[in-house]
């Protein structure tokens, strides 16, 4: 059974109950006695009892308005810790974030995203799941992150993706191999002749390659394949291959005997932007962060 009860309802039943007089209910609610007869009638009609004995001379409580009198308070307790729950949400005063990001943006961006953001809504949870460009996509797909910092992917039709900015392509190189210690600008195609360290074929880095050879007409077969920027890393230091990255992927790499360089003919860019679901809408907390990150990529890119 369907019971409509608004705060006015109980507030003014426990108005009656206090003062065990409606005139003097009616004066602490602001009504008339009629009206306040007439909420008191659709409360019992709800209810489906009595809640009154009502003479000319005394007002009683039933059984039935002894146990809603015993419950009232906390009622109106109960209701207004979610009236302010449900405003301190809408105010980002509490909340949870959760993103995806590749890790590249997770160690690159996601940092000082969250640190800015956590200055600024102390209370909001944050939390980011690294993982790559698709399984990116499914976690937006499936409703377990609010959104997604990813590489773009055409084949996700069904999702909303907003470019936000790109990242050029550069070679990694050990400092003593003969590309490391070339000057200026690569030619993308003079660097396929040496081994190349890749990231397996699922990545979107490994599909950016891959293109930019084809656009050339060579096929792209890397000496090594790895999951992990780590391992790219330790792989370029011992000269075992050269690796071409995005830039944000490359700044996670670390190394005093590593050197980048650009790389050009073609120029490799991938579009870095937002994954979202096209038919949600964002918490108030993910929206505020989406707008500090829209603002931090623009500064960085200005």
């Amino acid at each position: 059974m369907e019971i409509n009860l608004s705060a006015r309802d109980i507030r003014a039943f426990l108005a009656i109950a206090n003062a065990l007089s409606f005139s003097q209910a009616a004066r602490e609610m602001h009504l008339s006695q009629s009206a306040l007869s007439t909420l008191v009638l659709r409360l019992e009609d709800a209810i489906g009892t009595r809640l009154f004995h009502r003479t000319t001379r005394t007002v009683a409580l039933t059984a039935a308005g002894e146990v809603l009198a015993s419950h009232a308070d906390q009622l109106l307790s109960d209701l207004e810790r979610t009236v302010i729950a449900v405003r301190d949400v809408a105010a980002v005063r509490r909340g949870r974030v959760t993103l995806a990001a590749m890790p590249s943006l997770a160690a690159r961006i996601v940092p000082r995203l969250f640190r800015a953001f956590g200055e600024k809504y102390p209370d909001i949870k944050l939390s980011v799941i690294d993982t790559l460009s698709e399984p990116a996509f499914e976690l937006v797909r499936e409703g377990r992150v609010d959104f997604a910092l990813t590489a773009a992917n055409p084949v996700y039709t069904d999702l909303d993706y907003v470019p936000l900015t790109t990242d050029n392509f550069v070679l990694l190189a050990a400092r003593s191999h003969p590309l490391g210690r070339a000057r200026g600008k690569l030619r993308f195609t003079d660097t396929l002749s040496s081994p190349h360290i890749s990231m397996s074929r699922h990545t979107s880095v490994r599909q950016y390659v891959e293109a930019a050879a084809l656009q050339n007409g060579i096929g792209f077969h890397p000496a090594y394949e790895v999951d992990h920027l780590a391992t790219i890393g330790a792989m370029v230091m011992e000269e075992l291959g050269v690796a071409a990255l995005p830039a944000m992927a490359a700044d996670v790499i670390s190394g005093e005997g590593i050197v980048r360089r650009p790389l050009v003919n073609p120029v490799i860019r991938r579009s870095i932007g937002l994954v979202m679901r096209r038919d949600g809408s964002l918490s108030p907390a993910a929206a505020a962060m989406l707008a500090l990150l829209k603002h931090q990529i623009r500064n960085s890119v200005s």
